[in-house]
């Protein structure tokens, strides 16, 4: 029996050291997890007696008609569940494949799991969606709905129109409802979020469901963190998910469960020792300036096949210091010179690649900014650009006291106010945890 009300949250991330290694197996990323959280809240949609409904409904309250209805149905030959989108008033119908792919997914698994018929498996589910306020730029939300602690914005656009600041909203999401339909339906003995074996099944749900949304097998360490939370990330081979029927096809079902439930055919590694050490916190800033992430990933990827022996040579090296880094940073004792060395040799070889692939990984923009940080406020070790690199987004590691954060925050609305920009310090910090259960209060006022 499903219970009538689960939450469940899952981390941002944050990709410190390893951008575009991670996207090899011979190479791992060094990925932390944020304190910002997708929420999910499932909740029974309860009935008069003797009506019955074959209806899931997502919203996000946050945006402006944000609101998913869905009918499923058993698909034939084993095709697993398939989902039909319903129109919500009068409002015309507004895909969003992450959810329904989602959807699909974890509904699948769970019917394949828990060997039931459908019209046992699923009683009818509302599935309430809430973002910490951090994964969107805010200069047009109105103040915040009242709840616990502020966490939550109402913005007064549409969700396909809000900004987003890059700290991995989709992964934390396909997460964040994988694990909340697993544990609404599933007994605590088939599915736990907390243990080994729920990390495993949600991981690996998590990480094909992702993969089909987006249309590609990406390397995944976006899932990976939004599961274990902090971690030093090597990727699965994209193989494990070759030949993986599409939703409703034949067979479908039965081989989504044999790769969920196969973990010899699952080669991820994920390495929980990564950590920061007391008194250093990992910030965020938000850099309101895109950028296209995907044509600067093809481009060094083109110079990688152009220049093998040149790219292999530097990647190897680039890998030895962001191991460097993860020491660095996981020793409880490491002075702040180690971390301030380490994290230099990081971005110099980041900018080697840079000039060599002619991607703009750590503009100059940005280097200017990072090194004004790091001369000019007291209590900045070092940052780095995160990721792919770009101009929207820079990670710090800053002392952990609010003396350095309103120091930081002083800076920035300066150097904003001088260039003509908006560079701002996201209420955000690296965390460890990665999924876990949540108390209904958090979310007092949200509810229906």
């Amino acid at each position: 029996m499903p219970s009538s009300s689960t939450a469940v949250s899952a981390p941002g991330k944050v990709l410190l050291a390893g951008g575009y290694l991670v996207l090899d197996r011979q190479y791992t990323g060094l990925v932390f997890g944020l304190s910002a959280r997708i929420n999910v809240v499932a909740q029974e949609i309860r009935t008069i007696q003797g009506v019955q409904l074959s209806e899931i409904v997502v919203e996000s309250p946050q945006f402006l008609e944000a609101q998913w209805r869905y009918g499923y149905h058993l698909a034939p030959e084993d095709g697993g569940i398939k989902l039909t989108q319903l129109q919500v008033g009068s409002n015309e119908i507004n895909a969003n494949p992450f959810v329904e792919i989602t959807l699909a997914y974890a509904l699948t698994y769970i019917l394949s799991t828990a060997d039931l018929k459908p019209s046992h498996a699923f009683a009818p589910v509302r599935l309430t969606v809430l973002a910490d306020n951090a994964y969107y730029s805010q200069p047009h939300s109105s103040s915040p709905t009242p709840s616990a602690d502020g966490r939550f914005a109402k913005f007064p656009v549409k969700l396909r129109d809000a900004h987003k600041t890059g700290l991995g909203s989709s992964a934390a999401l396909v997460t964040a409802l994988t694990a909340a339909l697993l544990a609404h339906y599933l007994p605590r003995t088939a599915f736990d979020p907390a243990s080994d074996a729920g990390h495993r099944a949600l991981h690996n749900l998590a990480q094909a469901a992702h993969c089909a949304a987006q249309g590609k097998v990406g390397s995944g360490f976006d899932v990976a963190a939004a599961v274990y939370g902090s971690c030093a990330y090597r990727r699965f081979s994209p193989a494990v998910l070759a030949g993986l029927p599409d939703v409703g096809a034949p067979g479908f079902a039965p081989a989504l469960a044999a790769c969920v439930d196969s973990p010899a055919s699952w080669d991820t590694e994920v390495d929980k020792t990564a950590k920061m050490p007391p008194g250093v916190a990992l910030r965020m800033c938000d850099v309101d300036c895109g950028s296209q992430t995907v044509g600067m990933v093809k481009q060094v990827l083109r110079w990688r096949d152009a220049e093998p022996a040149a790219s292999r040579a530097l990647w190897d090296e680039l890998q030895a210091r962001n191991e460097e880094l993860g020491a660095a940073l996981g020793d409880n004792n490491a002075d702040e010179r180690k971390i301030v060395t380490a994290v230099g040799r990081v971005r110099a070889l980041v900018r080697r690649m840079g000039d060599a692939s002619g991607v703009p990984i750590e503009p100059p923009s940005q280097s200017a900014l990072l090194d004004a940080l790091r001369d000019g406020v007291d209590g900045v070790l070092e940052g780095v650009v995160p990721g792919a690199g770009g101009f929207d987004a820079l990670a710090l590691l800053v002392r952990d006291d609010e003396a350095t954060e309103a120091r930081v925050r002083d800076f920035l609305a300066r150097w904003s106010r001088k260039h003509d920009g908006s560079v701002r310090l996201l209420d955000v910090k690296g965390e460890m945890e990665g999924v876990r259960t949540e108390g209904l209060e958090l979310y007092d006022g949200w509810l229906s």
